[in-house]
């Protein structure tokens, strides 16, 4: 398998190659996501990752576009995303200045039936001192409706920008759009081509590496899932984490990174609105090392992890959860992530 084909690098990659690229860029990933994430190049096919917020979903989108040097197109969902907003819209201001001065018309065909434009064109339908040539196509102002007025949107961007290289489509928290939004994906989701009513459909050359995430905040329909291989990230175990925060907080010191995710696991134990996801603990790894500057490598006290609580908890009921018992038994916790890092390699 070449790089000729419809997305270049990405599906001649083999497995082993995509871990490396993984290892490289510093993204744990274990034997479960690197294969669907392989087979998700290999199938051409999108790839709907769920877990809970701050798993590394997003990340995993960013990752691909990295470590195979092509361009990283997002789209953000949110709640009454239209297709509009995701598309495609006319660029209204260009449309009427070129209207008026009869550089364009909405009713010309020239160009957009894929005649050249006549370069005196915006001289030749009203010029008093010219006679009346309209029935020439190649002397019509060209359609307003065509290429050179559209403003790209993430979706349609992501099916004309593959050129050389297909690009990675992340579709971000999918869940967060309406149903109809989500019923709009599916003929792009499924032919990697889209409808726009003045000029047709337009089909990518190179089709896009397509990552959709989901919170799981509301279920996503059969027809999207159907189209997708899937993919439940879950929050990593003790080691795993461990191995993130060494390698994405390299100055804090090991022992301290280990009563980190200690703590972190503790608090995943409560019945939190929002427990801390890798996200957090990241955010959390790098406040204690900022505070640490001076090399400090005590272990955590109660009173610092109740300081720093706010990097982990974002809801104030959870906040006020965290009293003094709870806050023992994360120091405890912590204690033994110590004396286990002490006394073994992790």
């Amino acid at each position: 398998m070449t790089d000729e084909s419809p997305t270049g690098a990405f599906d001649a990659v083999s497995e082993s190659a995509l871990r490396e690229r993984f290892e490289k860029l510093n993204y744990v990933a274990d034997d479960r996501l690197v294969t669907t994430v392989y087979l998700a190049l290999q199938l051409g096919r999108p790839l709907l990752v769920e877990g809970p917020p701050g798993s590394g979903k997003t990340e995993l989108g960013k990752v691909l576009a990295e470590g195979f040097e092509t361009e990283l197109i997002r789209l953000q969902c949110y709640e009454g995303l239209t297709a509009e907003n995701a598309l495609y819209e006319w660029n209204y201001t260009k449309q009427l200045l070129a209207v008026q001065s009869n550089e364009g018309s909405v009713g010309a065909t020239g160009a957009a039936e894929g005649g050249a434009p006549d370069p005196n064109a915006r001289d030749a339908p009203d010029a008093p001192d010219r006679p009346d040539n309209s029935g020439s196509d190649a002397e019509r102002p060209r359609s307003v409706f065509d290429e050179e007025y559209l403003l790209e949107r993430p979706l349609l961007r992501a099916l004309t920008a593959g050129e050389d290289r297909s690009p990675v489509l992340l579709i971000d928290e999918i869940d967060r759009a309406d149903e109809a939004f989500e019923a709009f994906l599916l003929e792009l989701l499924s032919d990697y081509q889209v409808s726009i009513p003045e000029l047709g459909t337009i089909s990518a050359d190179n089709p896009p590496i397509v990552v959709l995430t989901s919170n799981r905040t509301r279920g996503l329909s059969d027809a999207l899932k159907r189209r997708c291989l899937y993919l439940h990230v879950e929050p990593p175990s003790f080691e795993t984490e461990y191995e993130i925060v060494s390698r994405k907080v390299p100055e804090l010191d090991a022992a301290i990174a280990a009563e980190v995710c200690a703590v972190v696991e503790r608090l995943r134990e409560e019945s939190f609105l929002k427990r801390p996801g890798v996200a957090e603990t990241l955010d959390w790894a790098r406040a204690v090392a900022t505070l640490r500057s001076e090399g400090r490598s005590e272990s955590l006290s109660m009173d610092e992890i109740e300081r720093t609580i706010g990097c982990l908890l974002k809801e104030v009921e959870d906040v006020s959860r965290v009293d003094s018992s709870l806050l023992e038994q994360l120091r405890d916790a912590a204690t033994a992530a110590r004396e286990r890092a002490d006394t073994t390699e992790l």
